[in-house]
């Protein structure tokens, strides 16, 4: 078996051009700004290749016909009730009643009239999105929060941006997120305050970096062009194929904000998972491993409803660097061409997707608790989450717990390991890792 690239590996990208990340250029030389047909960055319209998911520009060109059929429709309706109006017979988009032989039923009107105001719509939601940020939050600078400003600044002179977005902290009220936008050809990213306390010196900075280079990854692959959106709004209102393409776009931007930052991702995925305060002491290679083991119809389904990837998968495809990430079927699904893969630890819990029949018993999982007691180092105890203003100096970085082997498991290439290992002195195959 093949060795999986553990996080933090180069980018397989490779170095970015020197148009984004050569030194400034020299005053009147810029970059010209974005246009109608130059594209958000340097790169173009199409952006840098090989970077997107292979599933999204094939889901563009699908929404595409769907909007393209539905303007063909509304333009069907318009030119009959027209040439109805004038010949003083039959049906017109006035004249609407709900005889079940009318072709204009009350169904067919809204439609109409969606299709009809969808670009007023999308334009009027983008101009208010971006007067609402304007208006009610803290807008980053070189003298407001300065810190988490060069993450943008620098993820956007990585990616070619043409011009710096704008970039803001808005209120998260317990809310791990954060979002790219536009209106014309302006382009910001929000972040929301509890994700960006993620930054502080006593979190991760690194995961707050892959962050802020997602999002500005969604602009820099086009995802938030009013056109774009334009040609795909209709596509989201079809099951399936609108999560498909939202999912797409994602990982997308993961390989973005990767291509910045390797070791940022696997905190991010940890923060994503766990959130601020316990993101520490995630051991995402665990999180990896669960997109393999985990299967059944019904993650399936929570997989296709949604419209980011969800965590295993997303996790497992930041640490295998050798493939796509899954869209439709987990890693390891062996009737998906090109998806045979196994986890890389095998842990002594058994998946969510078995019969209960198989899942061990107290005595069996305190056993278990109490082998990873012998393995874990004594300044590892205390999982509760890290906070500023505590000493965490004596216990291992958290990068580091986060990508260590997980205890109680063996790489998959090797013997399957005992539920219960022996009782022994040290760290032995089954993980461990000094501190600091």
């Amino acid at each position: 078996m093949s060795q999986t690239p553990p996080y933090g590996s180069p980018s397989p990208f490779g170095p970015p051009s020197s148009a984004s990340a050569g030194a400034p250029a020299a005053s009147g030389a810029g970059p010209a700004g974005p246009n109608l047909v130059n594209g958000t960055t340097v790169h173009g319209v199409l952006g840098r290749r090989g970077i997107r998911h292979p599933w999204e520009i094939p889901m563009v060109i699908i929404g595409a016909i769907v909007t393209l059929v539905a303007y063909g429709l509304w333009l069907t309706i318009v030119v009959v009730s027209i040439v109805n109006a004038i010949r003083g017979e039959g049906p017109t988009i006035l004249t609407v009643t709900e005889d079940p032989t009318n072709p204009f039923g009350s169904l067919v009107i809204q439609l109409f009239a969606v299709v009809m105001l969808m670009p007023i719509i999308i334009w009027i939601a983008r101009a208010m999105m971006y007067a609402q940020m304007r208006a009610m939050s803290t807008r980053m600078s070189p003298t407001q929060f300065p810190e988490g400003y060069r993450m943008v600044v620098e993820a956007a002179r990585h990616h070619g941006l043409r011009r710096v977005p704008d970039a803001y902290v808005a209120i998260g009220n317990g809310m791990i997120n954060a979002f790219a936008s536009g209106h014309g050809f302006r382009r910001f990213v929000v972040v929301y305050s509890d994700l960006f306390e993620v930054g502080g010196a006593a979190r991760d900075p690194e995961a707050l970096r892959f962050v802020i280079a997602h999002e500005v990854g969604h602009l820099a692959a086009g995802h938030v062009s009013y056109f774009r959106l334009l040609l795909t709004n209709l596509l989201y209102q079809v099951p399936l194929l609108g999560m498909a393409l939202s999912r797409a776009q994602e990982y997308t931007a993961d390989n973005y904000g990767y291509d910045v930052t390797p070791s940022g991702s696997a905190g991010a995925m940890a923060v994503l998972s766990a959130g601020k305060y316990l993101n520490a002491d995630v051991n995402v290679n665990e999180l990896a491993d669960r997109a393999v083991t985990e299967k059944g119809l019904w993650v399936h389904i929570v997989n296709w409803r949604a419209s980011h990837p969800i965590m295993t998968w997303r996790a497992h495809a930041l640490r295998d660097r050798s493939a796509a990430g899954k869209l439709w079927f987990r890693p390891g699904f062996r009737l998906w061409p090109g998806s045979a893969t196994t986890p890389m630890y095998r842990g002594p819990l058994p998946a969510g997707s078995v019969f209960s029949g198989t899942w061990p018993t107290p005595d069996e999982v305190l056993a278990m608790l109490d082998a990873a007691d012998r393995e874990r180092p004594a300044n590892l105890t205390n999982q509760f989450g890290r906070f500023p203003g505590v000493d965490y100096s004596s216990a291992p970085p958290q990068r580091t717990v986060q990508t260590a082997p997980p205890f109680l498991s063996r790489r998959a290439d090797q013997p399957v390991a005992p539920v219960v290992p022996p009782q022994r002195p040290g760290a032995g195959p089954y993980g461990g890792y000094p501190a600091a």
